[in-house]
């Protein structure tokens, strides 16, 4: 892995560290009764207008903004501007295609074709920093995106290299891992991406589904790339219990 792929991994942010009612009456004329019922049947017949929603500020309302931990407190903000290798999937090339979710789930980038989507990091003042990515999607595509990140996982045992314009990042290896059974999800995927850096830098990714909603949740221990030494990243359990009680 080349030193300027640490841009490719979320590790510039450690450095930089979504009635109407109707009546009618009448007064006794014939006339004005017939008028005034067609007025309320026009009326009564006409669709409300609806309300405009923004899915972006609606997923905004689902995320936690802080967690409590016996681990020191988790806060929750947006990442730095421009700490990202990639800000959208087409910026985002892949040696091998069908490890792109992947890709996309390991640099906090929404998995599938969803509607709106927003990420936040998380940390308790630590080196292990994990990124949450909320995304909604229409009616099938939420499953289809699970779907796609599950066979991705399940190809690209033996690694991908992900490209950016900004750097390039070769993964060496990705584990299915088993995820909190206890999420109240209608499924999820965990995995284990390794990246050789400095010894081997192991990466941890849990996503759960919601009905239309999917939830990512990406760790990653930056003082590995920063002291030169191995590190094992774990997703913090408390921090997808609450955020995970706020979907289900």
């Amino acid at each position: 892995m080349k030193p300027a792929a640490l841009v490719a991994l979320p590790l510039l942010s450690a450095l930089s560290l979504a009635t109407l009612t109707a009546c009618g009456g009448g007064d006794g004329d014939g006339g004005s009764d017939a008028k005034t019922t067609g007025q309320a049947k026009a009326t009564a017949t006409a669709s409300p207008a609806k309300p405009s929603v923004d899915p972006a500020k609606e997923l905004a309302k689902l995320l936690v903004t802080k967690v409590e931990s016996d681990d020191n407190d988790y806060n929750v903000r947006e990442p730095a501007s421009g700490d990202a290798m990639a800000t959208s999937q087409d910026q985002l090339t892949l040696d091998k295609k069908v490890c792109a979710p992947m890709a996309y789930a390991t640099n906090y980038l929404p998995i599938g074709d969803p509607e709106a989507s927003l990420t936040r990091i998380a940390d308790n003042g630590r080196t292990v920093y994990t990124y949450i990515t909320l995304a909604t999607y229409s009616a099938g595509k939420a499953e289809a995106a699970m779907k796609g990140l599950a066979e991705a996982a399940s190809a690209c045992t033996a690694g991908y290299t992900a490209k950016s314009t900004k750097a390039s990042t070769t993964y060496s290896s990705v584990k299915k891992e088993t995820a909190p059974s206890a999420s109240g999800a209608d499924e999820s995927i965990a995995t284990a991406s390794t990246v050789d850096y400095k010894g081997t830098q192991t990466m941890r990714t849990q996503t759960f589904r919601f009905g239309d909603t999917i939830v990512n949740y990406f760790s990653i221990d930056s003082g590995g790339f920063i002291n030169g030494r191995s590190a094992q990243a774990t997703v913090p359990t408390d921090l997808v219990k609450a955020q995970n009680a706020k979907l289900g």
